[in-house]
Formats: structure tokens, sequence, C-alpha cells
């Protein structure tokens, strides 16, 4: 970290009613100084141990709020789309979030409509009062915010109707057997089902098929997100992407 040897990349998150882009996430990957590229499963871990996470998502939020404010202000995508930032749970305890937030959003000019922040479900439900408390600071400046990995945990739906909360995302487990599996085809449909009695937007994650693509477009599943669009990129090859994009030739493709 003090080396500066952490980058983000980006994956971007397809609108799937229009095929535009709705947002993109911040992934955090290390570059080792023989130029190495570590996946955060290698490191994520320690850093949570260690206690260090808080340090590293303070960084993290703040170079993704830089780099989104670069973006907008060359005007390469459209001013509604949003940048994704997960918050581990330690940061979301003891980190001092809110101190954090306002930091970047104040250093960086970013919008704070522009920013949605990622918070797991078995972090949210750990302390329901003190996660509604965080939650509605963060709603009160404008910052969008999503629970990760939804069904993986355990929520408690009296809480979650009170939460003001803006998107739910399916996570990659249930996406990777749709739509062969029946168990899972109606979990993600109860999913998508409680996302629009809730209005709240369902954002699919670890699209990989067409298949998996035509299932939650025909069960009115809003965002998707997997590598059947593309991977994380970095800056210069999420650049590339865009110009892509604006030709028209990274849409997902509609299914009647």
């Amino acid at each position: 970290l003090e080396n500066g040897e952490f980058e983000l990349h980006y994956q971007p998150q397809l609108n799937l009613k229009s095929g535009a882009l709705s947002g993109i996430e911040a992934l955090v990957r290390w570059r080792t100084p023989d130029g190495d590229l570590i996946p955060p499963g290698q490191f994520i871990a320690t850093a949570e141990e260690s206690g260090l996470i808080v340090e590293l998502g303070e960084w993290i939020l703040a170079e993704a709020c830089r780099q989104m404010q670069c973006w907008l202000a060359e005007r390469r995508f459209a001013p509604n789309v949003l940048v994704s930032v997960n918050i581990s749970a330690k940061q979301f305890d003891k980190g001092n979030l809110m101190k954090q937030l306002d930091r970047a959003l104040d250093d960086t000019g970013l919008s704070p409509h522009n920013l949605e922040l990622e918070i797991t479900e078995s972090t949210m439900m750990r302390s329901a009062d003190r996660t509604g408390r965080v939650l509605q600071a963060l709603r009160s400046r404008g910052v969008k915010v999503a629970i990760d990995d939804f069904g993986t945990g355990y929520s408690s739906l009296s809480h979650l109707k009170l939460l003001p909360l803006t998107k739910l995302k399916i996570d990659k487990s249930f996406v990777a057997d749709l739509p062969d599996d029946p168990n899972v085809t109606s979990i993600t449909r109860a999913i998508i089902l409680l996302g629009q009695s809730l209005s709240l937007e369902t954002l699919a994650e670890g699209v990989e098929t067409s298949e998996q693509l035509a299932f939650l477009q025909r069960e009115g599943c809003d965002i998707a997100q997997g590598f059947l669009f593309s991977k994380p990129l970095n800056v210069a090859q999420f650049e590339d992407y865009l110009s892509d994009a604006i030709a028209g030739g990274v849409r997902p493709r509609r299914v009647s």
C-alpha cells in the first residue's frame, strides 16, 4: 500500500433492457514489483486479519471516486452511470466510513449520486439498528447502497424492508446454475420478484452464458455483469471498451 502497488480494475454492468452501461464495479488487484498481477483472493484475507483492510478500503474508495470523476469530466459515458465500491465488514464497523466517504467525495469532486457502496448481506444483518443508522446517513448524502451476495446470508425480511437500500445483487453462485437447476431458478426468480416488490433494482453477477442471460432477461432482472460481457479491465483496457460500446459492439443480446 505504501509503495503504490495496488490498482483498480473495472467491470461493466449493463442494463438488460436497453443494453446501455449502467455502472462499473471497482475491483482491486496487486501489481508486484516483478510485474505479477495478484488477484484479491490471495491477499484480501490477510488484509482482513491484519486490520489493514480499513486502510486499503479507504484507498480503494478514494481511487475509484477519482477515476470515475475523470471519466465523467471527459464525458466518456452518461452522467447517471455509477461506480460501485465494495465495503468490507471491518470498514463498515470500525473504519469511520462516513469520514472516509466525505473525504473521498470532497477531494475528487465526484457527485454522491454517481457512487454506490456494496455491503454484504451478513455485514448488514449483524446489527440491524446500527446498519439502519449508517445506511440512512449514506442515503441522506445521495449515495446508493447495494446488498452484495444477496441470498447467501440470513436476512430478516422484517429488517430488510426497513433498510434504505437501492439494489440487490444476485450472487454468482446462483447464476452459475441457471437455467438448468430448478431450485436455483426458483430462488433467483424469487429474489427478482422481491426486488420488484421493494422497488429495488436487481443485478446478477457472474453471467457467463447466453442461456443465463436469456433467463435473467425473461424474469425481469434489471442489470448484469460477468465475463459474457467483459472481464474486469484496467484503466486503458476499460477506455478501449468504452470506445467499443459507443460503436455498439458490447450490448447484450436482446431475448424475446
